[in-house]
């Protein structure tokens, strides 16, 4: 069983948390964080991508010379795809890329990423995000002291930040902070983990992820 310090906003321990054993138990399932990323990835690609077929091409109506007669091969349309200006042969259109991934797996991915976190030293567990005003200057200095920001690095590491519920006031000091990604921990993915190196969530976070994934 892991345990973990408890942070507030000044960067101080005022605690430690046991984290459910049946979560965090440091097993690595790599087939399903595969499947869970390649999935979402896959899913948000638009497939707009589109090509016209000889037929699409504007104009091309009449034929060029008669089929016989000229010694010249016989052809019936000046969009032909060995024609310039001609239509594009097995190009691409517009496709949906979507599937479905099973819930098993995407639960089995999300228990693999945090476990990642955990044993990289990236796991950081907050009492809750206080600020005095709804700045952004007021949340960075939270992080600053949580020594996850520090204007001194040449590469600013990206930071997910989990939350039970965000209010706006919070909203509004976190929005504009670009290495910064903030969700709702009841609605986080293995994807969103792995595509930031630290991660931050709030005590009331981490019970509802670990509800979710009991």
């Amino acid at each position: 069983m892991f345990t973990l310090p408890v942070y507030n906003s000044q960067g101080a321990e005022v605690e430690t948390i046991k984290l459910d054993a049946s979560v965090f138990d440091a097993s690595l399932n790599t087939n399903s964080l595969h499947q869970a990323i390649a999935g979402y990835r896959a899913n948000q690609r638009k497939g707009l991508a589109s090509t016209k077929t000889r037929g699409e091409v504007s104009g091309g109506g009449k034929k060029p010379w008669k089929q016989k007669g000229t010694g010249r091969a016989r052809v019936g349309s000046t969009r032909s795809p060995l024609w310039r200006h001609g239509g594009v042969v097995f190009g691409p259109h517009p496709r949906d890329f979507s599937y479905t991934v099973p819930q098993k797996i995407k639960a089995a991915a999300l228990k693999t990423s945090l476990n990642l976190k955990l044993k990289e030293n990236n796991f950081v567990i907050l009492d809750d995000f206080k600020i005095d005003a709804p700045k952004t200057k007021e949340a960075v200095k939270v992080l600053a002291n949580l020594k996850l920001f520090s204007a001194k690095e040449k590469k600013i590491k990206k930071v997910l930040f989990l939350t039970h519920k965000l209010e706006s006031r919070l909203k509004a000091a976190l929005k504009n902070i670009n290495f910064l990604t903030v969700d709702l921990a009841s609605d986080c993915h293995a994807y969103e983990v792995m595509n930031n190196q630290k991660l931050l969530i709030s005590k009331a976070g981490l019970a509802d992820l670990t509800k979710r994934l009991k």
